[in-house]
Formats: structure tokens, C-alpha cells, sequence
């Protein structure tokens, strides 16, 4: 059990929940969008928040400041916080203009805001699960998108959810979080989105 478990903890890491906002607002969006449009978004959305980050983490364990990718101390987590809002804004300023696409300008608005109210509650000597604010944000996400479009996705919504239970069960098993710090990093996911949908929706 606990070998599975670690994988979802792997396959469904924050550094993914970027790149796949972009590509399932690709997949779902009815509008028209160039190849080269998505290329232009995806392609430089990858390299920014999947290939740096992974690279940063090398440097950061090789120089002792990190000792797991999972950072498991508030002091560790904090590196990785940094680094995430650094590149998310880079998205956003230097990426996203030149292909513009007001939903997944927000979306990643949206998770600036929530690295930040994670970041902020570090300070505050609370660890939010970092996983359950990835999946909170996606979720709140699919689920705007789904209404802004006027089209059913009940099904990946009803998937997402257990797959947030399944990585919920999957931290607490492992115990890198308690009950209230993945309710915490959920709600804090899901909020940051629902806070921007009144300037796209």
C-alpha cells in the first residue's frame, strides 16, 4: 500500500497542476485555437513551471537547503514557494501576452494567490498541503471553464474529486500532513480561483 501510495503522491505533485490547467483548458475550450497558439503556451508553460523547478530542487538538495521533493518542513517548503511564485509570474508577464487567453491568465493569477496564502501561512507556523491546493485549484478551474463554456464535463469534475480524496488518503497515510492542513491547502486552491472567475466568467 504505501509504495502506491507514494506514487499518487508523485504523479500528483503541485509542480504538475500548471501545465495541466493549460493543457485541459486547450482540450476544453470550443474556441478556435492555432497550433501555434498552444505550442506558444504550452511549450514555454512546461520548461517554466516542470524542468526549472526540478532543476532548482536539484540545486537545492545538492547545496543542503532541501531534503526531500516533498518538503517536508515549514523551513524547507518555504525555498520552493519562492521559486514557484517567481516562475508563475514570469507566466504571466513574459509568456501569457504573447498568446493571450483571459481564462488561463486567471488561472495562473489564481495560483500566485494561493502560493502566496501558502507562503504567508508558513509564517504563520501552518503547513497547508501544497497537493490539496493544486487539486482545489484545478478543480475550481474545470469547473468555471465548465460554465463559462456552457459545457458538460461532469465526469472529469466527479474524477477530479476522487482523485483529491485519493491524494488526501495518500498524505495522510504517510503522514505528511494532518486533517486540517489538507482542508486548509484545498480550501485555499479552490478559493484563489473562485476569487478571480468575476473578471473571465
Amino acid at each position: 500500500m504505501r509504495p502506491f501510495l507514494q506514487a499518487v503522491s508523485y504523479i500528483f505533485h503541485p509542480l504538475f497542476i500548471p501545465i495541466a490547467g493549460t493543457i485541459a483548458y486547450f482540450i476544453i475550450t470550443p474556441k478556435y485555437s492555432p497550433i501555434e497558439e498552444q505550442s506558444g503556451n504550452i511549450l514555454p508553460i512546461f520548461i517554466l513551471t516542470v524542468i526549472i523547478p526540478i532543476i532548482a530542487y536539484l540545486i537545492l538538495k545538492n547545496v543542503g537547503l532541501i531534503n526531500s521533493i516533498f518538503a517536508p518542513t515549514i523551513k524547507e517548503r518555504r525555498y520552493p514557494l519562492y521559486i514557484s511564485i517567481l516562475l508563475l509570474l514570469m507566466v504571466i508577464y513574459k509568456v501569457i501576452p504573447n498568446n493571450y487567453t483571459a481564462e488561463l491568465y486567471y488561472y495562473f493569477l489564481g495560483l500566485i494567490a494561493a502560493s502566496m496564502a501558502s507562503l504567508l501561512l508558513l509564517y504563520l507556523n501552518f503547513k497547508s498541503s501544497l497537493h490539496l491546493m493544486g487539486m482545489g485549484s484545478i478543480f475550481m478551474y474545470l469547473t468555471c471553464l465548465s460554465v463559462h463554456f456552457e459545457i458538460n464535463i461532469t465526469l472529469a469534475l466527479s474524477a477530479l474529486i476522487l482523485l483529491a480524496g485519493l491524494v488526501a488518503s495518500a498524505r495522510l497515510y504517510l503522514k505528511a500532513h494532518s486533517k486540517a492542513e489538507l482542508l486548509v491547502g484545498f480550501l485555499i486552491g479552490a478559493v484563489s480561483q473562485l476569487l478571480t472567475i468575476k473578471f473571465w466568467l
